[in-house]
């Protein structure tokens, strides 16, 4: 491919990206970083875990991503009595046939928006690790493929305690990314009211019409391949992964997948910066996002009041970039 056919594939990638930026405009106001990192991750062909207090609008971020790309949708509500079967489905013996008929579960779509993920039982979190990973469920011996596009957005609330279970390292680590919406600004938040004044049905998702189709998605991740990464880039993303696990102030840091995920989040939010290069600073961008919810700390930071965004992020700053 020449460098004129290149270039005219970045015009109609940013033209795509641009409508659906437009889109979620009309209905989420400001959370623009949140935003900017939930087109990154899909763009990266990872799962995505968004974190917020009630009422922040995750849920509605994930449900107006999946109306925005035409494919498959199922949501499942995580509660404390959720089966693994509930998830995945199961095997019903068909009297007519006289034969076993698999019924599909709601985890069988193209983007499937967990809510409240951790609100769910250690048992049914448990069903989700092989999908997640590797793209397909194992049910009686058989193994289901899921499609390429295969996307989890999961939600869950940072403070309520009560009927919920903690999720498991091993499971966090197969999201891509960890996503944080904060509540908004007062500008942001009195638009918010304007609109409702307006009209109290903008929220609504009825009206919102598809900008991408799946394969036009497809076609948007094999672009990942062609992005320019200097050598000295690859250095920096594995010196910031490093830093997690020599840090005094993390008990457990990152692993390799964690500086692979870093690569692709950077090319991804390369290529909606309208750029088929990656710098030092789309790095530093994505990194403390990809690298908080894989950290554990030392009892002893936690108490000095750190979090593990602000460790992932002192961490990132911390690595000189490459000149």
């Amino acid at each position: 491919m020449n460098t004129t056919e290149e270039r005219t594939d970045l015009t109609l990638f940013n033209e795509k990206i641009q409508q659906l930026r437009q889109e979620i405009s009309t209905v989420i106001i400001g959370q623009t970083q949140a935003v900017d990192l939930l087109l990154t991750a899909i763009l990266a062909n990872g799962h995505v875990l968004i974190e917020g207090m009630p009422g922040v609008a995750k849920t509605l971020l994930a449900r107006l991503i999946s109306r925005l790309i035409d494919a498959r949708f199922s949501r499942i509500q995580f509660t404390p009595d959720l089966m693994p079967s509930d998830v995945l489905g199961t095997t019903i013996f068909n009297v007519k046939t006289s034969e076993f008929d698999f019924h599909k579960g709601p985890v069988f779509a193209d983007i499937i928006l967990v809510d409240e993920i951790n609100r769910a039982p250690a048992k049914t979190q448990a069903a989700l690790f092989e999908v997640m990973e590797e793209r397909q469920v194992t049910i009686d011996g058989i193994t289901h493929k899921m499609g390429e596009l295969y996307t989890i957005l999961a939600t869950q609330n940072p403070i309520e305690q009560e009927g919920t279970y903690r999720l498991p390292e091993a499971q966090l680590d197969r999201f891509l990314m960890k996503i944080t919406m904060d509540y908004p600004s007062v500008e942001e938040e009195t638009d918010i009211l304007l609109h409702h004044q307006q009209d109290s049905n903008f929220v609504k998702l009825d009206t919102i019409k598809p900008v991408l189709t799946k394969a036009e998605l497809l076609e948007l991740r094999k672009m990942l391949s062609e992005v320019v990464v200097d050598e000295s880039l690859l250095r920096y993303i594995v010196e910031i992964v490093q830093q997690t696990r020599t840090s005094r102030a993390v008990f457990s840091g990152a692993s390799p997948r964690a500086s692979v995920a870093i690569l692709q989040c950077a090319k991804a939010y390369a290529l909606l910066q309208g750029r088929d290069f990656i710098t030092p600073d789309d790095i530093k961008y994505v990194a403390p996002s990809v690298l908080h919810h894989r950290l554990i700390l030392t009892a002893e930071a936690e108490m000095e009041g750190y979090t593990p965004m602000k460790v992932a992020q002192r961490l990132t700053d911390n690595v000189e970039v490459p000149k």
